[in-house]
């Protein structure tokens, strides 16, 4: 896998949950904090949207927005109503019938295990705002048309369709900020040839017996080369950033599969279970097989110091 899939992925749980709402005259909704990420994209009309933050943007037709932290936000029909708003369940009560409002849109959750997020997830600012301009984002475009086309009518494999094309929605609005970001770690390091090679390496191969002169010769450069740039755009030198990979890896196998801790050390590159067990609960601040538990109740753990802070 790529780095972004995996960033997505080691984070990414159950299936997207969306309403789709027409709304008419003025309204105003309130959207709490959400261990997550949300989304809107507008299909017809105009509205705005204001973050617990105070960053507030105008949404137009064929517009996306993504708050991947979960940020506690308003959306309402005009600035002015913004301050006016209710919860969205009741904002959802009083809505137009689906397709007769002046503003029709496409609201949605990503469920996200926050404890363990990839830093090119925690580098994404509290508003993505992508908005519809003839000739650019033509995947997040076509996405949007199909969801659309998919929401008009109920068609044979709709159940199916409709969650894979949402978490689609989800790579291509990471992917349209990160070619349109001028600044950003990570758009940096994965533009940057010799740090690329050496990240898709580790992602594509975790368990693979890698050793910095290993992966230097895989980037095509020097030791001294890849240590210095791979270091200086991700923050941690080459090993360091392999190790906290594997150990992000174990985290979802253990949430995702039934495997055992010695089968799921292997996959990784761990020697034993023994060792794996370290390196986890050094990382999560509890050994694998409470976390396990811990998230097969349905909860997230709780980010530790280590976990929830890559870079320093």
């Amino acid at each position: 896998m790529d780095v972004v899939s995996d960033a997505i992925s080691a984070v990414h749980l159950g299936h997207p949950r969306f309403d789709r709402v027409a709304m008419d005259g003025s309204w105003s909704a309130r959207l709490d904090p959400y261990d997550g990420a949300g989304f809107h994209i507008v299909l017809k009309g105009s509205c705005w949207l204001r973050t617990d933050g105070g960053t507030a943007v105008c949404l137009n037709v064929g517009d996306a927005v993504l708050l991947p932290h979960g940020t506690g936000h308003v959306i309402a029909d005009s600035p002015g109503d913004l301050e006016k708003a209710v919860s969205f369940e009741r904002c959802l009560a009083a809505a137009e019938p689906r397709r007769h409002g002046a503003t029709e849109l496409l609201c949605g959750k990503y469920r996200l295990d926050c404890s363990r997020m990839h830093p090119l997830m925690t580098e994404l600012p509290e508003v993505v705002h992508l908005p519809s301009r003839v000739g650019t984002h033509l995947e997040l475009r076509a996405a949007i048309d199909l969801l659309a086309g998919e929401l008009d009518e109920v068609r044979p494999g709709s159940h199916i369709a409709l969650p894979n094309l949402l978490d689609l929605l989800l790579v291509y609005m990471i992917r349209a900020w990160m070619a349109q970001t001028t600044s950003g770690v990570w758009p940096s390091a994965l533009g940057d040839p010799v740090t690329a090679a050496a990240l898709r390496a580790m992602h594509s191969q975790p368990a693979a017996p890698w050793t910095i002169d290993r992966l230097a010769a895989e980037a095509g450069v020097s030791r001294p080369t890849l240590a210095r740039r791979f270091t200086a755009l991700v923050g941690r030198p080459p090993m360091a950033y392999l190790t906290w990979w594997r150990v992000i890896r174990a985290a979802s196998l253990l949430r995702d599969t039934k495997d055992t801790l010695a089968a799921i050390a292997e996959r990784v590159g761990y020697s034993s279970p023994y060792a794996l067990s370290h390196a986890f609960e050094r990382e999560f601040g509890t050994p694998p097989g409470r976390y396990r538990e811990i998230v097969r109740s349905g909860a997230s753990p709780a980010p530790t110091a280590a976990s929830g802070r890559f870079f320093g």
